[in-house]
C-alpha cells in the first residue's frame, strides 16, 4: 500500500525523479488555467450571462468576503495569492471521486511547497504594506526579547501548515484504501462523499490560516507606524 503519490515513480536518472505527485499537479495547474481562459474569454456586463460566469462571479465574491471578514480592508490586493491557494486545494481534493486518482495534496512535498509560499508570501504583503523597516520591527513587538520567539512562530505555524494539510488527506486515503478492501460494493459512495467534504474543509481552512497570517503580519506593520506618526505629530 502506498502511503504517498511521490512512491510511483515514472522516469528516473540519478536523484531526479518524475514521480506521480509532480504529473498531477502539472495536470492541474493546466486544467485551471485552461478553465480560467475558457470562462474569462466572453465575460459580458448584462444581467443575463452564462451559467459559469455566474459561478465563476460568485467563487470571486465568496473568497472576497472571506478575505475582508479577516480583516484585510483591501481583499482585492490579496485575492490572487489565497484565490489560487484555495483553488488548486479545492480541485486537487476534490477530484479524489476519480477512480485510481490521487490527489498530490497527499504528499508532503506538495503541502511543504504551499507552506513555503505562504511564509514568503507574509512577509511580501508586510513590507508592502508598511516598508521593510516596519515589517522587520514587528518582530522586536513587544520588546526586543521576543524576537526570537517570533522567529520560531513564523517557522513553527508553517511547518504546522504543511503537516496538517498532508496528515489529513494522506489518512483520509489511507482509511478509504482499507475499508474498500474490506468491502468494495459498500463504502465508495460513502467514502468519495466524505473525501469531497474533507478535502474542501482543508482547502478552506488553509486559505483561511493563510489569510490570518497575512492580515496578522499587515496589521502589526500599521499599528506600529500609526503610533510612530502620533509620537510625531504630537512631538
Amino acid at each position: 500500500m502506498r502511503i504517498s503519490p511521490d512512491q510511483m515513480i515514472f522516469w528516473e536518472y540519478g536523484s531526479i525523479n518524475l514521480n506521480l505527485t509532480i504529473v498531477t499537479t502539472w495536470v492541474l495547474m493546466i486544467l485551471l488555467a485552461m478553465g480560467a481562459r475558457l470562462i474569462t474569454r466572453n465575460l459580458k456586463s448584462e444581467i443575463k450571462s452564462t451559467r459559469w460566469q455566474n459561478v465563476l462571479e460568485m467563487l470571486v465574491i465568496m473568497i472576497r468576503d472571506q478575505i475582508k471578514e479577516v480583516g484585510l480592508n483591501k481583499p482585492e490586493k490579496y485575492m490572487a495569492f489565497i484565490g489560487t491557494l484555495f483553488l488548486f486545494i479545492a480541485v486537487s481534493n476534490l477530484l479524489m471521486i476519480v477512480p485510481w486518482y490521487e490527489p498530490p495534496t497527499a504528499s508532503l512535498s506538495t503541502t511543504v511547497a504551499l507552506a513555503i509560499c505562504v511564509f514568503i508570501a507574509v512577509p511580501v504583503f508586510g513590507i508592502a504594506e508598511g516598508g521593510i523597516k516596519g515589517y522587520l520591527r514587528s518582530y522586536l513587538q513587544p520588546n526586543f526579547i521576543m524576537l526570537p520567539f517570533n522567529i520560531i512562530s513564523e517557522l513553527s505555524r508553517t511547518l504546522a501548515l504543511a503537516i496538517r494539510l498532508f496528515g489529513n488527506i494522506m489518512s483520509g486515503g489511507l482509511i478509504a484504501s482499507v475499508l474498500l478492501s474490506i468491502a468494495p460494493f459498500l463504502f465508495p459512495i460513502i467514502m468519495s462523499a466524505l473525501g469531497m467534504l474533507t478535502g474542501m474543509i482543508q482547502a478552506y481552512i488553509f486559505a483561511i490560516l493563510a489569510t490570518v497570517y497575512i492580515a496578522a503580519a499587515t496589521k502589526d506593520v500599521k499599528v506600529k507606524n500609526d503610533k510612530n506618526l502620533k509620537i510625531v505629530q504630537h512631538g
